[in-house]
């Protein structure tokens, strides 16, 4: 009798093991499930959607409007141009190839590879470890390949024929800055040296800086300069330009900790306090050396102190934020001041004198100011011990500028063989919002007076002739 209730013990002993584990088995299953959905974090998603808006701002109409401003009014248009195609062309060719070249495995450390060609394996699944989607992460890095791109025509304004600006977005995306991205921040040899560029200091600034002054002495001098320089025609939308560049950066520089949190609030108070010593150093200097501060060196003094920071943005402390800020207004100030009124190249915008310069003082910056209690997954600097990692950051910046001088050079000869990189000199005076594009920013009677206006029907010039007179005696 008691093996028999032993036998049923042993019975309802299975029997509730097997019920206990039906019961349990469905909610770890769920719980699995819930960590995979979890790896995305949605907090850390809402913040680099938020960055994604921002760096697209900064870009389009923050550059566009810095830049269209500084020019003549006759080349307005074009110069938005140049940052529009930018925009829509490298977007195209980097979900085509772009982001694999940057983003992809990798082939031997030097190039990202065709894996992701297409967007090929980039889905909402989160990116090797982080806690956004892959293909957020894809979007996000695209605006800064876009922005990238459209500074380097500032270097080549009011004199660059569009039809070869635009194969020049196409080939200078694809072999100049994609394999700088995957250098540096795609797992290529530059990031395994151990050089620190947080967000883009070596991969968008120099760059662009550099290419651009390629570009000008490739392509060559506006015919009227140095004897003629026109002046600004819009210096409130050079101001509202820049300040857009200065709000989105924050999408730019913190939205590279790619989460949201404690390191993305210290890019954000480290680029607005850099900002701000850029911009109050530069109003000192104009002030004193020039006699009056201009809301034109103020805004290029925090646009310095803005590229300076960017490659230190979530490497150093806030304290050391204001001296590479402040630095690089004086560094860029002698680079437009000095530099280019000794060389006489024409950077039609200054794009060289402040990216370029600005990106280069940054980058060895962030291996002066660089500290590990400030962020763990960087490396101490020169200020901390270790003299070795402004070695690292200026080899960093050797291989930016050669890949940039050597590559933009190159394409600018090859796109030259089958179109000529300028337009002529008619065209040139007439501008190139007119004779490229068929338009004109400004239709008023002083553009008309001055040969502005596109061809208007016969009794609509009749008008203006009546009209005109009246106008200009008041």
């Amino acid at each position: 009798m008691r093996t028999k209730l032993s036998a049923v013990k042993r019975y309802l002993s299975v029997a509730s093991l097997l019920a206990l584990g039906l019961t349990v088995l469905p909610f770890s299953a769920l719980a699995d499930g819930d960590t995979a959905v979890a790896a995305v974090d949605t907090g850390d998603t809402t913040w680099l959607l938020v960055s994604t808006v921002l760096v697209m701002f900064m870009f389009m109409p923050g550059l566009a409007l810095f830049y269209g401003g500084m020019v003549s009014q006759r080349n307005i248009l074009s110069t938005v141009m140049h940052s529009l195609s930018a925009f829509v062309i490298v977007t195209l060719v980097w979900v085509l190839w772009g982001y694999s070249f940057a983003f992809g495995p990798g082939v031997g450390g030097v190039f990202g590879g065709f894996d992701f060609a297409g967007f090929h394996h980039v889905g909402v699944e989160a990116k090797d470890g982080l806690t956004i989607p892959h293909l957020l992460f894809a979007v996000y890095q695209g605006m800064f390949a876009s922005i990238t791109t459209a500074l380097i025509s500032g270097g080549v304004a009011e004199r660059i024929r569009f039809s070869a600006w635009i194969p020049f977005t196409v080939l200078w995306v694809s072999l100049v800055y994609a394999p700088m991205a995957y250098w540096a921040w795609g797992g290529g040899w530059l990031s395994k040296l151990g050089g620190l560029d947080f967000a883009g200091g070596t991969v968008v600034h120099i760059l662009s800086g550099v290419s651009a002054l390629v570009a000008a002495l490739v392509v060559g001098k506006r015919r009227t300069y140095p004897h003629q320089t026109t002046p600004p025609h819009n210096l409130i939308f050079f101001m509202i330009g820049g300040m857009c560049l200065w709000f989105g950066w924050f999408g730019f520089n913190a939205g590279s900790a790619l989460a949201s949190g404690s390191l993305a609030s210290l890019a954000v108070v480290t680029t607005q306090v850099a900002a701000a010593a850029g911009g109050v150093v530069w109003m000192a200097m104009e002030w004193k050396l020039r006699g009056k501060p201009t809301l034109v060196g103020a805004v290029t003094g925090v646009i310095a102190g803005l590229v300076a920071i960017t490659p230190a943005a979530g490497f150093v402390s806030v304290l050391s934020s204001i001296p590479i800020g402040a630095l690089a207004s004086v560094i860029c100030y002698w680079g437009l001041h000095a530099v280019k009124a000794k060389l006489q190249y024409d950077d039609s915008l200054d794009v060289f004198g402040i990216h370029g310069i600005g990106g280069i003082w940054g980058a060895i910056a962030t291996g002066i100011f660089s500290s590990t209690k400030v962020n763990a997954a960087g490396a101490d600097g020169l200020l901390h011990g270790n003299p070795e990692q402004v070695v690292i950051q200026i080899i960093d910046v050797l291989v930016a500028v050669g890949l940039a001088a050597v590559g933009t050079f190159v394409i600018l000869k090859v796109i030259g063989l089958f179109v000529p990189l300028r337009v002529s000199a008619e065209h040139e005076l007439t501008g190139l919002d007119l004779s490229l594009h068929g338009e004109n920013a400004y239709n008023t009677f002083e553009a008309a007076s001055s040969g502005l206006l596109r061809a208007q029907p016969e009794e609509t010039h009749s008008a203006i002739a009546k009209i005109k007179p009246e106008i200009t005696g008041v």
